[in-house]
């Protein structure tokens, strides 16, 4: 599965690429798939993203600003790798796509580590807004998580802590640690859609 993580005027958030549907529009309008009204920058409707197995493909719609890949201007239509940066106006968007890395397997190329099921909890809170189709959407405060699962704050922190430190997760600010926990346990299979609907 792969997910954009976007960096743009108004925060750092995540979004699943869907393969089924194919395609998906960036630009300022609200008809676009990825609206990013937040940046002045960005056209009404700028890039479209495609998926062309066993990739993804980034194509300009004539903005005024143009897209960049990697910090060049795209032309012409451009396949994508894992770890590519888009640049639309001000905003960033890093993909994160396992499949576009040249070995691709059924396995997970990440596997995730060992959790406690208390743990595991706290993974499906963190990642439910994402997984819940909707673009651009952050993983769950420590605040929604909490109540979720009935427990402390605190004692979400503390799980999250312990997460952090299995993922390999342990210097960035809480937000961004949060967005790039949700991310490697989607990208790793720790957390899949099935897991919203089954059994915790």
């Amino acid at each position: 599965m792969a997910t954009l993580e976007r960096f743009g005027p108004n925060g750092h958030d995540l979004v699943l690429l869907d393969e089924a549907r194919g395609r998906l529009s960036i630009g300022k309008d609200a008809q676009n798939d990825l609206v990013l009204n937040d940046d002045p920058a960005v056209s009404r409707v700028h890039a479209l993203l495609e998926h062309v197995s066993p990739g993804w493909c980034v194509t300009d719609l004539g903005s005024t600003n143009g897209t960049y890949v990697n910090g060049g201007r795209i032309t012409a239509p451009r396949m994508l790798l894992d770890g590519d940066e888009i640049l639309v106006g001000r905003t960033r968007l890093l993909l994160h796509d396992p499949s576009s890395r040249g070995d691709v397997t059924t396995e997970p190329l990440r596997p995730p580590p060992a959790r406690t099921p208390g743990e595991q909890k706290v993974l499906i809170e963190l990642c439910r807004p994402v997984l819940s189709g909707q673009a651009f959407t952050p993983p769950s405060s420590v605040r929604a998580m909490a109540d979720a699962l009935f427990v402390s704050e605190s004692a979400i922190k503390q799980h999250l802590d312990r997460l952090y430190d299995k993922f390999g997760i342990l210097t960035s600010p809480g937000e961004s640690r949060r967005v790039r926990l949700a991310n490697e346990a989607i990208q790793s299979g720790a957390v899949a859609r099935r897991d919203l609907f089954g059994e915790d």
